[in-house]
């Protein structure tokens, strides 16, 4: 099935396309406008650009909202993380902000959270969530993946590295886009079979 990513992000085609293999994602068209991000939920966000995609294309789109919460900072900056340091922050200036508040001798638990939305021209609508666990490094390290990941410290793993340190299909293994990606991917079988 040919599906639409309903995000303007690379990082994200790169990461799930493989992951959703045999589908084939395609990048969304320039003249393509989504929604604002104005949902109180990774949910809400994720749907709300899937529906939107699929939509204007015509074709089944697929659209995820992900973030980082830290336990320290009450579930922040979760549906924020992208803004977290202001609107147009960088990855860095994000990734600095969080370190910052983030007390260094308090609570550095942290999760990954990916809501991943499918949405078709029919309406047929259907999202999962993949989680990731870990702790907050004191420092980045590592110079793969992109955001937070230069500070996230998987529990899944017990070498200590970051995500952004971990080979692409390490991360994949484990990463809460890849957890959501084979989620949706096993869906979309079962409703084709």
């Amino acid at each position: 099935m040919r599906l639409v990513l309903a995000s303007r992000n690379e990082h994200k085609l790169r990461e799930l396309g493989p992951l959703l293999a045999p589908h084939e994602l395609v990048a969304l068209p320039a003249d393509v406008e989504l929604p604002p991000e104005t949902g109180g939920t990774f949910e809400e966000n994720a749907m709300s650009k899937a529906v939107a995609a699929a939509e204007t294309t015509g074709l089944p789109a697929v659209a995820d909202d992900s973030g980082i919460e830290a336990v320290a900072l009450g579930g922040a900056p979760g549906i924020r993380s992208a803004r977290f340091a202001g609107k147009g922050a960088s990855d860095e200036e994000n990734l600095a902000k969080l370190l910052r508040e983030v007390p260094a001798d308090g609570d550095r638990r942290v999760a990954y959270v990916c809501a991943l939305a499918y949405a078709d021209p029919a309406g047929v609508r259907h999202v999962v969530e993949g989680r990731c666990e870990g702790v907050l490094a004191e420092e980045p390290r590592g110079a793969g993946g992109f955001g937070y990941d230069p500070a996230f410290v998987p529990a899944d793993r017990s070498d200590g590295r970051t995500m952004a340190e971990l080979a692409p299909d390490e991360k994949d293994a484990i990463s809460h886009r890849g957890r959501a990606a084979r989620a949706l991917a096993e869906w979309l079988e079962e409703v084709a079979a």
